[in-house]
């Protein structure tokens, strides 16, 4: 394949290396300073755009590469408040987009373990739970995108849990938290891509499902795993649908 990288910084650096090893050509790196290089035509040399770049200009990227006609993997996140705009669009024009909160192969094993385990737990009410993710210092969202992830996949499985709030370490909630939320905790520390936990606790004990990421480098080649996934398919998708876990 042919691909264009959109957002050359830590993560498309890895993700071309990976690409690269698995027999693919990059044909397009779009950094901070050659953003006027994004254009249709640009992108039109290429099979599949992965986008890796910042939730500001995540949209406005989708929107080109729509233009291009050219199939795209987003990992940017942050931009989430518009999913159902984007996809409205991408269906509507016969587009194709693949999206997720967490390319890592781990995290999806996650995702669907900690699935199972809200489902357990609606069996066992004395156990309250919360969601906690520590990322470095240069991640601008916050809950992290695969925090929203777990935590809806608690909401949905749990039938004590409606809706999740966010507390960033340092700034305190902005309201009072009811029964019925999901607490996600989120800390920046520098130099950590990434630890999401999973705690339910009750008065006697504490039951932990927690990941950590040791690199960027599973993020990255999920990614590039993804993009030879999509190929010749048209769509709207979630990484999740890649994985056949159930």
């Amino acid at each position: 394949m042919n691909i264009a990288l959109i957002g050359y910084g830590k993560m498309g650096q890895i993700i071309e290396r990976f690409a690269m090893e698995r027999g693919h050509e990059v044909v397009l790196k779009i950094g901070s300073t050659n953003l006027d290089e994004l254009t249709v035509s640009n992108l039109r040399k290429a099979d599949v755009a992965i986008d890796f770049s910042l939730p500001d200009a995540a949209i406005k990227n989708i929107y080109t590469c729509f233009e291009a006609n050219v199939p795209l993997i987003v990992g940017t996140t942050g931009w989430y408040g518009q999913l159902q705009e984007i996809k409205n669009e991408c269906l509507q024009g016969n587009h194709t987009l693949l999206y997720g909160s967490n390319f890592s192969i781990g995290v999806n094993l996650f995702f669907h373990i900690n699935e199972v385990l809200a489902k357990m737990m609606n069996n066992y009410p004395a156990y309250d739970v919360q969601v906690e993710e520590i990322h470095h210092t240069q991640k601008l969202d916050a809950p992290s995108g695969t925090a929203m992830t777990i935590a809806e996949g608690i909401i949905e499985n749990l039938d004590r849990k409606t809706e999740w709030i966010n507390e960033l370490s340092g700034q305190g909630l902005t309201e009072v938290m009811k029964k019925d939320q999901l607490l996600i905790a989120s800390e920046r520390i520098e130099n950590i891509p990434g630890t999401h936990t999973v705690v339910y606790s009750s008065e006697v004990d504490e039951i932990e499902l927690k990941h950590t990421a040791n690199s960027r480098a599973g993020f990255a080649l999920g990614a590039v795993v993804a993009a030879e996934w999509l190929q010749n398919k048209q769509g709207f998708y979630n990484i999740t649908d890649i994985f056949n876990f159930k």
